[in-house]
């Protein structure tokens, strides 16, 4: 059996992505795949029990038969870890995640592990990354999320962590105007000095997007009309403050977006109403005109009714662009599209030491 942790060196950097899109891969080709999140620090309580949305939301995809508290053994929630810095929990952490990893490892081809965070996460209690591959045998694949051009200290920093175990790197959200920057002069580099780039990932609309009912729920906003589009998916958004005359112009620019406008505006909103717009963002607490909803209803686009005004409701939204989970549909096949273009499959399963069952 082969274990392979998928883990990077900040949040939000698509772990969750390439742990569903290799997973997918490993079973179309007929390998038998187990999922674990050792350590978990997004874990909340639902109605009793203890979810991590990631480990529930993959233990679903794969149809694992394994429970949700063996898929994810270790949720550091904030009360947990008073408990432990007080010296209150004295819970042998090492020994249940060995427990959880025997449960979901059994029958297995291969192990996909997703750490957390980052590489450090865990430590206090003895399982950073390092020492849970160690533990486990793992080998690791590290996202590296591109934020500047030097994302070869990353990706060199991971080496030094994690030395030879580390399989190589993955860069993740490279701008189209970088990406042949990174092919040609980033990835060679570091295939020079021992890290094995395995895809270089463009940034993507589609999986930076937020559903409409997302955006609601973060505004803490009511939808007021067409519910039933909460999961259509956001990627642009625009404000609408400008006269009416430029408004059809201006938001003809930008496809499935949401526009954000004062709820007095019913002349730019109706405008909006008449491109590929996703839902309107009304703000002041000014409902919406019975015109206004009538042509939402029609063309199915949900209206959000929030009591921020506009440039509060612009700077809460931006907070969470980029940081939803990859849990709808249209994200996971676009990722995986985007790997099957993309990713070395062939030297990854060189180094696991795997062969497909189905070719």
């Amino acid at each position: 059996m082969k274990v392979l942790y998928i883990t990077s060196t900040v949040t939000f950097s698509g772990k969750t992505a390439l742990c569903i899109g290799l997973g997918s891969k490993f079973k179309r080709d007929g390998l038998a795949v187990g999922y674990m999140k050792p350590v978990s620090t997004t874990a909340r309580k639902v109605a009793g029990q203890i979810i991590d949305e990631d480990a529930q939301f993959i233990r679903q995809t794969f149809d694992l038969a394994e429970p949700l508290e063996a898929i994810a053994p270790i949720a550091l929630m904030p009360k947990v870890v008073e408990d432990i810095l007080a010296g209150q929990d004295k819970t042998d952490f090492i020994a249940r995640l060995r427990e959880a990893y025997a449960k979901v490892s059994q029958g297995k081809d291969v192990v996909v592990l997703e750490g957390g965070a980052h590489c450090m996460e865990g430590a206090f209690i003895g399982l950073s990354a390092p020492l849970v591959a160690d533990l486990l045998g793992a080998r690791e694949l590290v996202v590296i999320k591109y934020t500047s051009d030097l994302v070869v200290d990353d990706a060199l920093g991971a080496k030094a962590l994690f030395g030879d175990s580390m399989m190589g790197v993955v860069i993740n959200t490279v701008p189209r105007q970088r990406m042949r920057f990174v092919q040609e002069m980033v990835k060679p580099y570091l295939e020079e000095r021992g890290v094995k780039v395995f895809a270089v990932l463009p940034q993507e609309r589609l999986l930076m997007s937020i559903s409409v009912g997302q955006l609601a729920e973060c505004l803490g906003a009511q939808i007021v009309c067409c519910p039933e589009a909460s999961e259509e998916l956001v990627e642009y958004l625009m404000v609408g403050a400008m006269n009416v005359d430029s408004a059809l112009t201006y938001f003809r620019r930008k496809p499935n977006k949401a526009v954000i406008t004062g709820g007095d505006r019913s002349d730019i909103q109706l405008a909006a109403l008449e491109t590929s717009t996703k839902c309107l963002i009304l703000t002041g607490n000014f409902p919406p005109s019975p015109l206004i909803l009538g042509r939402a209803e029609e063309v199915g686009v949900p209206v959000i009714l929030t009591k921020q005004d506009t440039l509060t409701t612009v700077e809460i939204i931006e907070q969470f662009f980029g940081k939803t989970r990859l849990h709808q549909e249209k994200k996971v096949q676009r990722f995986q599209e985007m790997l099957n273009e993309r990713f070395d499959f062939e030297a990854l399963y060189a180094d696991l030491g795997l062969n497909p069952i189905r070719s």
